[in-house]
């Protein structure tokens, strides 16, 4: 069978020189005559894959000194309480900006372990835009600002790093993370689900600054704690193997792609093209505002939605999947990840508008 353009928002799409190469040695690694899934995460080879791998990302991310890289479990749901728990004591309050699903969720946890000051929540506008900083209502003793930078399910994306001031920023970047050169120096901790730009789902990353990384309140478990896993080098128990692997394939692959200012300009190529097709047609609509418009996950809808279904369907023929909306937000959404190329997002344009014409 021929490979699709998987639309995914996450398990998403991997880039297939890497798929190719994880197939290569997926029964001897390195002339172990293992898997890597059989080796040892405390053996000499898995930890060579290891070292290479945050080298990689260290250098993709152009890393400054004192932070640390954690290569954990749990996925961002887990960091949603492990920032409060490391970053704030019960009394302490923290700042958050809501920008749609996955910043109220991140609320909704937090509010567990500390107190929440939403200083912005964009409820009113549908969650179709950024607030306005003017608009913000930040405290001077937060104990952090945290932000989704990219929200998955609506579309909206921060094309700008807030101005936390002197307190720790902190980012969900789960769906944005390696999409473009970003500045980490600006934040305090950066946690994404390795599901999206990564590679396989069962890994999350941890970017911690060393002055935040023993700072968890008392009480908190071990594996919850950002200092156990720095100081074991994130094999405080057995971490998803496999997929630390594998994201080490998907840094080197960005890397030879040329880093990620190449990657960057690639991905606002390709979201171009799909937003100016649906502005361009009377049938296809996006509802974000366009100084908020995502980068990584495009949702359109159509102009009578009793033509999903049709629309569904034949866009999986001709080999387009995953291009359902959200559950909560229904309609159409194409996640267009690093691994998605050009040519997937113009053949995806090419049917959008065959679909329009033989329905006008």
């Amino acid at each position: 069978m021929a490979r699709v353009y998987n639309f995914s928002a996450g398990p998403a799409a991997l880039p297939l020189a890497v798929l190719e190469r994880a197939r290569d040695e997926m029964t001897d690694f390195a002339g172990t005559g293992m898997s890597v899934m059989e080796l040892s995460h405390r053996g000499k080879a898995f930890r060579e894959v290891a070292e290479r791998s945050e080298a990689a990302l260290r250098s993709l991310l152009q890393l400054p000194d004192g932070y640390r890289v954690l290569f954990l479990q749990g996925g961002a749901t887990l960091q949603f309480a492990m920032a409060p728990l490391n970053l704030a004591t019960p009394e302490a309050t923290a700042d958050y900006l809501v920008t749609g699903s996955w910043g109220l969720k991140a609320v909704a946890e937090a509010r567990r372990f500390c107190h929440v000051n939403v200083a912005a929540d964009e409820e009113a506008s549908g969650y179709t835009r950024v607030p306005p900083p003017a608009g913000w209502r930040l405290r001077d003793d937060a104990a952090y600002l945290h932000y989704t930078p990219n929200e998955t399910i609506g579309g909206v994306e921060f094309h700008w790093i807030p101005d936390a001031g002197a307190v720790p920023l902190v980012a969900d970047m789960s769906s944005s993370i390696l999409s473009r050169p970003l500045d980490v120096g600006r934040f305090g901790l950066i946690y994404a689900g390795a599901q999206k730009n990564i590679g396989p789902a069962g890994l999350t990353l941890v970017i911690v600054r060393d002055d935040l990384v023993e700072t968890a309140r008392d009480g908190v478990a071990s594996m919850l704690r950002y200092a156990v896993h720095a100081g074991a080098g994130s094999m405080s128990n057995t971490p998803p193997t496999f997929a630390w692997y594998v994201a080490g394939l998907v840094f080197d692959w960005l890397l030879e792609q040329g880093g990620l200012e190449a990657v960057g300009a690639a991905n606002a190529r390709k979201a171009e093209t799909l937003y100016r097709a649906i502005d361009d047609s009377g049938f296809y609509a996006n509802p974000v505002e366009p100084g908020s418009r995502s980068r990584m996950n495009v949702p359109f809808t159509l102009a009578e939605p009793g033509l999903d279904a049709a629309f569904l369907a034949q866009a999986e023929a001709a080999g387009l999947t995953n291009l359902k909306g959200h559950r909560s937000v229904g309609g159409m959404r194409a996640s267009l990840y690093n691994a998605m190329p050009q040519s997937g997002v113009d053949t995806l344009v090419e049917f959008m508008g065959e679909f329009e014409r033989a329905r006008a």
